[in-house]
């Protein structure tokens, strides 16, 4: 081995010890256990693209670095990440370093970090990127001023319209730089008629891949129609898992389940354009790939056809995360 293959060798090693403990020390193993190791034919080729994971600011049940080398082993194809306050994809481009050979992507979301507007030239860095691994630019979520007007949180939240219901230039400037890298561009925590203006305007912009965010959650919740619609302006819809598992005794106990067959109508609504995430990782909550198995068991067990599955888990996120066939 050359002096050159030996540096290069150490920093991989130093780089996958250091991605190992990005929990930090406070929180020094907060990975989630699972029984069952090796490639699973039930997950095999899955792309979830919504996972919460630490670091973070919020307790997570395990870490970014842990959950790709699990994914791997289980037969993913890939992962994308999503914080709802720091960027995700410079930390994929390490993770990568660490795990060849598999796919791991990063996000970034629009919220009160990056200031009190939509901030378009966060977004332009993110795209810009060493890897470009930045795959989403989500429209603010926890500072959106949607939520903040929902459950009565001080300020007034992160606008995406104006007064007049006008989508807002720095909004539309993040649907260019989405554009042009050819990447998602979600509609966040955006009301549900909010993001019928976002992907009307996003395909006057010429966005391919705009996404309305979990239509199946709670105040998010979209009617058959408005989902139609959306499809019918050239969006992508996403069904998470996560309310299929939340409730009492679990890492949300505020909110009631969702029942499966609640779930099952929106998936059948209009699966050519859709997809499924689990938007697991939190503290108390089940780890993401233990979530996803169990929906693609209960996609199973009512009958839903492998084709259709197959388009929701792995085809249409691989799609949108830019991952050829």
């Amino acid at each position: 081995m050359d002096r050159r293959d030996f540096i290069k060798t150490l920093g991989i090693a130093g780089g996958a010890m250091l991605l190992a403990g990005t929990a930090g020390a406070a929180a020094a193993k907060t990975t989630a256990p699972r029984k069952n190791s090796g490639i699973d034919p039930l997950l095999s080729g899955v792309c979830d693209i919504h996972i919460h994971c630490s670091p973070d600011t919020r307790p997570r049940c395990i870490d970014e670095f842990t959950l790709a080398e699990q994914a791997k082993q289980a037969g993913y194809r890939a992962v994308m990440y999503k914080s709802n306050d720091w960027s995700s994809h410079d930390r994929a481009y390490l993770i990568r370093q660490a795990l060849p050979d598999f796919e791991v992507f990063g996000s970034l979301c629009m919220n009160r970090v990056h200031g009190d507007r939509v901030n378009a030239y966060a977004a332009e860095q993110a795209v810009k990127t060493s890897g470009r691994l930045c795959r989403c630019i989500w429209m603010p979520t926890l500072s959106a001023a949607y939520q903040h007007q929902c459950d009565k949180l001080p300020g007034p939240g992160i606008p995406v319209l104006d007064p007049q219901g006008k989508v807002l230039p720095e909004v539309i400037r993040v649907m260019e730089i989405c554009a042009e890298a050819d990447i998602i561009f979600a509609s966040g925590h955006s009301s549900p008629q909010e993001s019928l203006s976002l992907a009307k305007k996003a395909r006057e912009v010429g966005v391919k891949k705009f996404v309305v965010t979990h239509v199946n959650s709670l105040i998010w919740k979209m009617t058959p129609d408005q989902i139609k619609q959306a499809v019918d302006f050239g969006a992508f819809v996403e069904y998470c898992y996560l309310p299929r598992l939340w409730g009492p005794g679990t890492g949300n106990p505020q909110f009631e389940r969702q029942s499966r067959e609640e779930f099952l109508n929106y998936v059948k609504t209009v699966p050519e354009r859709s997809f499924i995430t689990t938007d697991l990782g939190q503290q108390g909550n089940p780890n993401p790939i233990d979530g996803m198995r169990q929906c693609v068991r209960e996609l199973i067990e009512a009958g839903i056809p492998q084709k259709t599955i197959d388009l929701m888990v792995r085809d249409n996120p691989a799609h949108l995360i830019g991952l050829t066939a």
